[in-house]
């Protein structure tokens, strides 16, 4: 079901590139990998998409984010009626993100805004998430060397939280508790932030919050490119991810260091 949703999710990001006849898209593509091999074994590899487009009508843009991770894990296991520690190559990290929103201009800096974004992640406190949302954005500076916008609106949350063990009898028996996808109306709002430090370095920050009764979610997303040529650049990110509201367990917070090749085009 969780697959369906994520190809539905990237299904309806792709007509955005159609919203207008004489579109000027751009984009920029990141891939970071690592590998260890020895005393220790692990394979990372993340990667991001991103297009954009803007003109005197629209300001448009669309994602595609994954994140995969493999290492060696240790896990509490029963031989013999003992309890004892195995260690196995296992994910660590497996999580797929798809959305965009589509903006409409009301004058040089206001407009209007539609946005959509869906997430599937194995170890976050939710299995899946998808928010659909409308609003009203602002470019509060735009020049050559600084971009300062905000986006804030209202919008409809749909979620599955993550599947967990209660514990029940004498001695203790485990038994799989999978909780039914739950949705709330939720407030989204965006500050984006951008910033040329030089004629080859560039900061850029991104906040995201949808904030609802039950849950609010909190992604920052800060990274730091320097480009090596006109095409390629080295970036350096750094996503802090936060959840108020998590099953017993489970961490409210995940961050996330990667260190990419982006290619501009």
């Amino acid at each position: 079901m969780k697959n369906v949703l994520l190809c539905a999710a990237v299904l309806a990001v792709l007509p955005l590139a159609a919203q207008a006849e004489n579109s000027d898209w751009s984009g920029s593509g990141e891939v970071g990998i690592a590998a260890t091999r020895g005393n220790s074994k692990s394979e990372n590899v993340n990667i991001k998409l991103q297009f954009k487009q803007e003109d005197d009508t629209w300001k448009n843009n669309v994602f595609l984010n994954a994140l995969r991770s493999k290492g060696e894990v240790t896990v509490a296991t029963q031989v013999d009626g003992q309890t004892v520690n195995v260690t196995r190559y296992d994910l660590t990290a497996n999580r797929y993100e798809a959305g965009g929103s589509v903006g409409y201009k009301l004058d040089e800096r206001s407009y209007l805004v539609g946005a959509l974004r869906y997430e599937n992640d194995d170890f976050s406190p939710f299995e899946y998430q998808w928010i659909a949302s409308v609003g009203y954005g602002y470019t509060a500076l735009k020049n050559q060397r600084t971009e300062l916008s905000f986006e804030i609106g209202p919008g409809y949350k749909r979620y599955q939280v993550q599947p967990y063990d209660v514990f029940i009898g004498d001695p203790p028996v485990a038994t799989r508790v999978r909780p039914g996808s739950d949705g709330e109306v939720v407030a989204r709002g965006l500050i984006s932030f951008r910033h040329k430090l030089t004629e080859t370095t560039t900061f850029e920050n991104v906040l995201l919050t949808e904030a609802g009764s039950d849950n609010t979610f909190l992604q920052n997303d800060a990274g730091l490119a320097v480009s090596m040529s006109e095409k390629f650049a080295l970036k350096l990110g750094y996503q802090v991810r936060h959840n108020t509201d998590v099953t017993e367990g489970a961490k409210k917070t995940d961050q996330l260091l990667t260190t990419n090749l982006v290619y501009n085009f």
